[in-house]
């Protein structure tokens, strides 16, 4: 069974991450059903826009620590959002944390709601932010995904949009993206197709130079001391060792 469902109308079909049990987290299988669901609605005729959205209070918390997806994977994951040839759009009405970031941070568009919020909390259990730094580097200010990055600290969605992380934040996330929707709808789909692969090629060229370091730099960070420190200590809901 699925765990991202999926729903139609006037062409624009809603990805829905369907695994609250883990707050949506990017487990290998969650990671392989919405590579597949990806994939179909590229190939479909019928698809205008894809909405990329979830059920519950969180986006997604970020890689599963206990069914962790292969590095290949999510690097799989985060082109084919890149590359499916239809626009991409994040519907957050909930909270980001970790990996769940670098979704967002292939979507073409994301709105997020104002109660949303955001954070790398990776450099806290030792490791990262790597792979996902494929489609968050060209695309978020410099100086802010430094501060986020190296402290872990959480953010609203104000900010997220003041960075380039999301495009836009309202109290209703379904009225900010109403105008979206209806644009898309009234573009042409080869407007569409180009356009993207327009707005995309420098992010592919990122993919295409630095996919095999980064996820060689992921898979050597959370096989290290530290990191096993980190994540049993988030697991068990205390501080790291490392804590002053």
């Amino acid at each position: 069974m699925s765990i991202v469902a999926r729903a139609r109308d006037r062409g624009i079909e809603t990805l829905i991450l369907d695994s609250p049990h883990n707050r949506n987290a990017l487990s290998a299988a969650l990671v392989g059903d919405l590579t597949a669901a990806l994939t179909d609605a590229g190939r479909d005729p019928g698809v205008r826009a894809v909405v990329l959205t979830h059920t519950g209070t969180t986006f997604s918390a970020g890689a599963d620590l206990r069914d962790p997806p292969d590095p290949d994977a999510l690097v799989g994951l985060l082109r084919r959002i890149i590359e499916v040839p239809k626009p991409v759009i994040a519907r957050i009405a909930g909270h980001v944390r970790a990996g769940g970031l670098g979704l967002v941070g292939a979507c073409d568009i994301a709105a997020a709601s104002t109660e949303s919020t955001f954070a790398f909390t990776e450099v806290r259990i030792g490791v990262a932010p790597a792979v996902i730094s494929l489609t968050l580097l060209p695309r978020t200010d410099p100086r802010a995904l430094a501060r986020h990055y190296l402290t872990g600290e959480r953010f609203d969605a104000a900010e997220a949009a003041r960075t380039g992380l999301i495009t836009a934040a309202g109290d209703d996330v379904d009225a900010v993206l109403e105008p979206v929707l209806d644009g898309v709808r009234r573009a042409s789909p080869q407007g569409l197709v180009e356009t993207k692969r327009l707005l995309t090629a420098r992010v592919l060229e990122t993919f295409d130079r630095d996919a095999a370091d980064l996820t060689a730099l992921s898979a050597r960070l959370f096989a290290s001391p530290q990191a096993r420190e980190g994540m049993t200590a988030f697991l068990e809901r205390r501080d790291a060792e490392w804590v002053v």
